[in-house]
């Protein structure tokens, strides 16, 4: 009898560790969900958060179709919604709450062999833009310049149309990819490449960083720095349950720290 009891709590205090066990599934940015936020997911898992994690990085507008849609918790995006994204959420009913999670910032990245080493906010315009095509027109070797850029999904090509272009689009000979981590395997594998990166993916393999207008990207010139932008997430209304709870560890201490170690600026040194 008392075996059969045994097994009955053991079965009960299963189901009841199964029902507690819930999904979180997050869609958006590349730059927050490639690193960072799978990084934060595990910190809150490993301090005791009854969680798993489905988290697919694929742009930042993916963060607001997914929301929409009800087949999302939270958002990632590298940039602020836009307003046509907040009006087709409130269509479906969808009210969004924002939270600063992190400080980024847009880093323009040559092959290591590359000899030019600082750009000017105009020549990075001219470049992107296509009115600059050879190296030889910023004092590099002749050469025609590869430009690699995010695609069209993405926060940071939004992003850095408002930063870095005033407006304009980009050039034609542009070629569009679809993370970090591919335009930084791109330009390091392209003696004439150039492209941009989060700041997380700025030391990547056989690429190096350019100064602009003499300024470098870190974490002491967040406000320096001209392509510096804050990265968000996103709920439906206002978080509760285990939502709640992880993005209140992603807003604590504990995540500020990971945001650093990761490679964004936290939020407590970007004041």
């Amino acid at each position: 009898m008392k075996s059969a009891l045994l097994t009955l709590a053991l079965i009960a205090t299963t189901a009841v560790s199964l029902q507690a066990q819930t999904t979180l599934r997050i869609r958006g940015s590349d730059t927050l969900g490639a690193k960072l936020v799978p990084q934060l997911a595990e910190s809150f898992k490993k301090q005791g958060g009854k969680v798993s994690f489905d988290i697919a990085a694929e742009g930042s507008s993916t963060a607001f179709t997914n929301l929409a849609a009800g087949t999302a918790e939270i958002g990632m995006s590298s940039r602020k919604v836009k307003a046509d994204e907040r009006a087709l959420c409130r269509s479906k009913g969808v009210t969004l709450t924002e939270f600063e999670i992190a400080w980024d910032m847009i880093v323009i990245v040559v092959n290591k062999n590359n000899p030019v080493s600082d750009l000017s906010k105009k020549q990075v315009l001219q470049i992107f833009a296509g009115d600059i095509t050879d190296w030889s027109e910023v004092g590099g070797t002749p050469g025609p310049i590869s430009l690699y850029t995010r695609n069209t999904s993405s926060g940071t090509y939004k992003d850095f149309i408002g930063l870095a272009m005033k407006g304009r689009e980009y050039g034609k000979n542009s070629q569009k990819m679809a993370g970090n981590e591919q335009i930084a395997s791109e330009v390091g594998s392209n003696a004439n490449g150039v492209g941009y990166v989060g700041l997380a993916y700025a030391a990547s393999k056989g690429t190096k960083v350019v100064t602009i207008g003499g300024v470098s990207p870190s974490v002491a010139t967040v406000k320096d720095y001209p392509y510096s932008r804050p990265t968000y997430l996103y709920t439906s209304g206002e978080p509760t349950g285990t939502t709640k709870e992880f993005v209140d560890f992603c807003l604590s201490a504990n995540g500020d720290s990971i945001v650093g170690k990761v490679g964004f600026v936290p939020k407590s040194l970007a004041k």
